[in-house]
């Protein structure tokens, strides 16, 4: 096993790579790309943070089935939040609105939105994986999943409490 130690301009960014086998080859005489899947790369935490599909943090489902991680912050509390939401096949929810605006992102599955306060899953539109979508304030909505499912990303900032949006 060959170990190099990397020093880029910033020491609190130092990476130790360990290559095995033929790995080292591939360090000597091609790109970055073609290390070996043996080797190992450690962050700096104070610069990124991050987490692998295993280890996010998913709520147990509710009786509907949908389950929601916060990543960043909470929607329920003021300030910016990130969450993710997995809807399991034929899951809606009724007209509803929001007290700030939201962009979601779909990840999985086909998103079907619909506008207006009369819940009519024939008049919706389908959003399929790397669809983007702008919930804004107070505008009443309904969505849901299919046959097939959802995941999707929703980021906001939820106003100060005793704002006039977050009262």
């Amino acid at each position: 096993m060959l170990m190099l130690k990397l020093q880029p301009a910033r020491p609190a960014l130092r990476r130790t790579i360990l290559i095995a086998g033929f790995g080292a080859l591939a360090l000597i005489s091609g790109p970055r790309s073609a290390i070996s899947a043996a080797e190992t790369v450690t962050l700096d935490r104070a610069a990124r943070e991050y987490k692998l599909p295993d280890q996010i943090p998913w709520s147990k489902a509710g009786q509907s089935g949908t389950q929601s991680a916060n990543l960043v912050g909470n929607p329920s509390q003021p300030g910016l939040y990130v969450q993710l939401l997995r809807r399991p096949p034929n899951n809606w929810s009724p007209p509803h609105k929001h007290n700030h605006t939201r962009y979601i992102t779909v990840l999985e599955g086909t998103m079907w939105v619909g506008t207006g306060t009369d819940f009519d899953k024939n008049k919706t539109v389908p959003l399929k994986p790397g669809s983007f979508l702008i919930d804004y304030a107070g505008q009443m909505h309904y969505d849901g999943s299919k046959d097939d499912g959802l995941t999707i990303q929703i980021m906001g900032i939820n106003p100060p409490k005793g704002d006039a949006e977050g009262k």
